[in-house]
């Protein structure tokens, strides 16, 4: 069962459907009692960093999602500002992350090359996997994600990064440390590569 953290922000809808078309099991948790007995879990994430903060600090979940992934080790995968939150802080807003890897999130103007490009970064791109294991399995060598954001993960752990792209320069859009995972993209959104990360998420 995949558990999708629905604190008002992000696509739960898409997530659903393209578990429903896998035909595997998937909910969601919009409280604490109900996410306690997660086993797998989705934290979506879409605008503003400081707002997702708040929200998920507003939803009564954010303990008992701690619990889980840190303590009892539950898979959990970040997507887009949900990725972010995964960090301790952001240039484009005050409030402090989860802080459950290294990194931080800064603007893709910091980017050599993408200082003229237009923002947000929107639209398909290539990704490049390190390994084609893991949520990467059984995709092309340079799978294609739907991305929309203007801002990005830096500074994070080369043995964090699970993938890159390129927007002006080469940028991190995928971290995995122990039982946490990111993505930059929106699997949710991206046809077939993406019902293939979301399915290879709930077999890991």
């Amino acid at each position: 069962m995949i558990t999708i953290i629905d604190y008002g922000v992000g696509n739960i809808q898409a997530f659903l459907n393209a578990y429903s078309r896998l035909n595997i099991p998937a909910t969601t948790a919009r409280t604490a009692d109900e996410l306690r007995s997660a086993r797998k879990l989705i934290l979506p994430g879409v605008g503003a960093f400081d707002n997702a903060v708040q929200r998920l600090e507003d939803s009564g979940m954010r303990a008992t999602l701690d619990e889980l992934v840190i303590h009892n080790g539950v898979p959990v995968l970040g997507v887009c500002v949900g990725m972010q939150m995964l960090v301790g802080s952001s240039e484009e807003g005050v409030l402090p992350g989860l802080g459950w890897m290294e990194g931080r999130v800064a603007s893709l103007r910091r980017l050599k090359g993408a200082a003229d490009l237009p923002l947000p970064h929107m639209g398909w791109n290539d990704v490049r996997p390190a390994s084609h294991n893991g949520v990467f399995a059984h995709l092309d060598l340079e799978p294609r994600f739907y991305f929309l954001h203007s801002f990005y993960l830096e500074d994070v752990r080369e043995e964090d990064m699970l993938a890159t792209s390129a927007y002006g320069s080469d940028f991190c859009v995928a971290v995995r440390k122990d039982n946490i995972l990111g993505v930059q993209f929106h699997p949710e959104k991206s046809h077939h590569c993406g019902t293939r990360l979301l399915k290879n998420f709930a077999e890991l």
